[in-house]
């Protein structure tokens, strides 16, 4: 029995084992970075009055994975606004109430307020959730790469459009 219950050390100890996982770090490495490229990749949009109209994706957006990023940090929305997120304490009031927003947008004015909302205000302080150029003070861990993907967005409005105002 080894002390402590530790095996010594021995370079030499698995060689086979090291050069399989070195072999399979090499063979998944060129998805990993190409789906990290894939996600990070600006999908051209067009402006068109007060909207985007075409969806950033060709997948629809997924009204529930929408709500868990407006309630989770990647989103951090509500950091400024209020939504019918009970779960979620904390709620900012610096933006608008979110409780009945896809009752007074459609989903074209709502991504254009996610992707770049100074382009309908530039005094606002909401941040551009897909932009990654124009920028000021951007955090290391979002330097070149836009807040939110085109998925990502496409399913927050997906959310949003649920938040109707249900009162006749």
């Amino acid at each position: 029995m080894y002390p402590y219950g530790s095996i010594p050390h021995n370079k030499n100890h698995h060689p086979a084992i090291f050069g399989l996982l070195l072999g399979l770090f090499l063979v998944c490495l060129p998805d990993f970075i190409a789906n990290a490229n894939e996600e990070n990749r600006l999908t051209n949009y067009q402006i068109s009055e007060n909207r985007i109209i075409e969806p950033l994706t060709n997948s629809p957006g997924d009204p529930f994975r929408g709500r868990k990023v407006v309630a989770g940090r990647d989103g951090n929305c509500l950091a400024c606004h209020k939504a019918p997120i009970p779960e979620e304490q904390f709620h900012g009031n610096l933006g608008p109430d979110l409780s009945q927003v896809g009752s007074y947008y459609d989903a074209g004015q709502l991504r254009l307020r996610i992707v770049d909302p100074k382009k309908l205000n530039p005094e606002t302080i909401m941040p551009s959730f897909y932009k990654i150029s124009g920028l000021n003070r951007v955090g290391k861990r979002y330097a070149n790469k836009p807040m939110l993907n085109a998925q990502q967005i496409e399913d927050v409005i997906s959310y949003l459009l649920t938040l109707q105002d249900n009162e006749p």
